[in-house]
């Protein structure tokens, strides 16, 4: 027998391995699964709820390890795809024509477990029904001709969010959108995601009156459902907020949720204006609440570099490294000594870790055992070519993925192997000199490190060593004050505490004055001018060799 789920496309993947675990129980016993994308048509189309159990894969493919955590769609898709059985409150599945399985299912709070079992010879018996845990809820029918089912959490709102009004919390009878004040969802999702009252975000409850008593007949079809997600995407609030949209029970009745988180960067505006709830109603945002929105907003931009990583703990970074390293060269011998603070807070006041013990971006790229693990394009490429092209031979190649203590220990001996000495005549002397000053070299390829852009670009670093001349890349281009025809005079830093750092390690020497040493270097040791080639997203400088 062939069964087949149908599936919603626009639904996610990857939600658990339920339904790999019933993907191989039906195989054990001759059935398969089918996957079909959209949806089919009467008498087969299937109603509410069965059309959301998981994203759709081309039709005729096996599930791999896709699964399903919502046991009740699950449920529903296969009492109608599998069985075609009447509605019975106990939930028991009758044997399916061609295959001579019965079914039985258990639904809990971490999805489903299917027990087939062959039927004993020409006996009708069936498999009991679960006694406890969720039944199958398949005899209610609302007036939209949809399932009255909720979400598998069975918490009463009313527990949780309490039963009046307040600045995170907004009762609506009805999903109807228009009203006296336009759409009032929308302003009042807008207030929840600015959360001017700082509460984290806020609910607004569907089906529910002004003083907090749930109503009858709320649709909670499918269709409802999207509609209201709809709020998200349809560009009207702006920046986009994070919003769920979900089935739950307030006071023993079925209602729709809809959870917002408070936005990172307020103030968010619906339709060009700004809402918030500075108590148990919506209102326009006064100039006044516009401001504290704005300068939380600016709080919360720190730059990339001393922001947590998450999923990083401090096992992630090289305690020895910092004490022997990295604290001896940020911090005086006597303030160590004097202070005597733990290692967690030393690193923390120098932007390492939160104060919560949670790796930075700073602690990672310097003292981090694997920087490249949580930050992707925190690494440099060499790469030598035998010629003046890019077809040419490759010499060597190599990747150098340590923090930044390790990489500049790797980085300069690997320059200087590549160096090739030249006599130069001076006077009745020939003077050696080397084809590249490594000055330059050090300072070019140290600014590269500390100015590129690690929060968007995956892309390494990299310096690209041909016959006659040498190009260094970097991703990220100007910022702040910086623009391409002031880069050499004005200095703005994408990363101010990796440039602390490098500073405090020595291996730059003045701030703002890279580019200068740079040129007086090269024009020492009779190399050409660098060239510059900047744009909006990446830097590269091409120096030539000494002839």
């Amino acid at each position: 027998m062939r069964v087949t789920l149908v599936v919603h496309e626009h639904k996610c993947l990857g939600r658990g391995i339920e339904l790999a675990t019933l993907t191989e129980a039906l195989k054990a016993s001759g059935v398969g699964l089918e996957f079909l994308t959209g949806e089919l048509q009467d008498p087969y189309a299937p109603s509410g709820v069965v059309s959301t159990v998981l994203a759709a894969l081309k039709h005729g493919k096996t599930i791999g390890g896709t699964g399903v955590t919502d046991g009740h769609m699950l449920s529903m898709a296969l009492e109608r795809a599998l069985c075609g059985v009447s509605r019975t409150a106990d939930c028991r599945v009758s044997r399916t024509a061609a295959s001579g399985v019965w079914l039985s299912a258990e639904i809990g709070e971490l999805g489903m477990n299917v027990f087939p079992a062959a039927e004993q010879a020409g006996q009708g018996a069936r498999v009991p029904a679960p006694t406890h845990r969720r039944a199958w809820n398949t005899a209610g029918h609302s007036s939209h001709g949809t399932m009255d089912t909720v979400s598998n959490n069975s918490t009463d709102l009313a527990d949780l969010l309490g039963t009046q009004e307040s600045a995170s919390l907004e009762f609506k009878r009805t999903a109807k959108r228009e009203g006296k004040r336009g759409d009032a969802i929308g302003n009042a999702v807008c207030a929840m995601a600015n959360d001017l009252c700082g509460h984290g975000g806020g609910d607004v409850l569907i089906g529910v009156d002004d003083k907090g008593r749930p109503v009858d007949d709320v649709d909670l079809s499918d269709r409802a459902l999207l509609q209201l997600t709809e709020l998200r995407d349809d560009g009207r609030i702006l920046d986009r907020p994070s919003l769920t949209v979900d089935r739950a029970v307030f006071r023993g009745k079925p209602v729709i949720r809809l959870h917002v988180e408070a936005c990172a960067t307020p103030p968010v505006r619906f339709e060009g204006v700004v809402w918030v709830r500075p108590g148990p109603t919506t209102r326009r945002a006064s100039r006044e609440d516009e401001r504290v929105l704005a300068e939380r907003r600016r709080a919360k931009d720190l730059p990339f570099d001393t922001r947590p990583l998450p999923f990083t703990r401090l096992d992630d970074l090289d305690l020895d490294l910092f004490r022997q390293s990295y604290l001896p060269s940020m911090v005086a011998p006597e303030v160590i000594e004097e202070n005597g603070r733990p290692v967690g807070l030393q690193m923390s006041s120098l932007h390492l870790m939160t104060p919560e013990g949670v790796p930075t971006v700073l602690g990672l790229l310097t003292v981090g055992f694997d920087p490249g693990s949580h930050i992707p394009g925190a690494y440099l490429q060499f790469v030598r070519y035998q010629g003046t092209d890019l077809d040419a031979p490759v010499a060597d190649e190599q990747e150098l993925r340590q923090n930044l203590v390790g990489l500049s220990a790797r980085l300069e001996p690997l320059l200087r192997s590549n160096l090739r000495t030249r006599l130069v005549e001076d006077g009745f002397r020939e003077t050696p000199r080397p084809d590249y000053p490594l000055e330059a070299l050090r300072e070019l390829c140290m600014n590269a490190l500390m100015h590129r852009n690690y929060e968007t670009s995956y892309a390494p670093t990299r310096i690209v060593w041909f016959d006659d001349r040498i190009e260094v890349t970097n991703p990220g281009g100007p910022f702040g004050q910086v623009r391409n025809d002031n880069f050499d005079r004005v200095t703005d830093y994408r990363n101010p505490s990796l440039a602390a750092a490098m500073k405090g390690l020595g291996y730059v020497n003045r701030f703002g004055r890279g580019i200068g040493r740079m040129k007086k270097a090269l024009e020492t040791n009779g190399n050409p001018p660098a060239e510059f080639q900047v744009d909006d997203t990446s830097w590269a400088v091409v120096i030539r060799r000494a002839s």
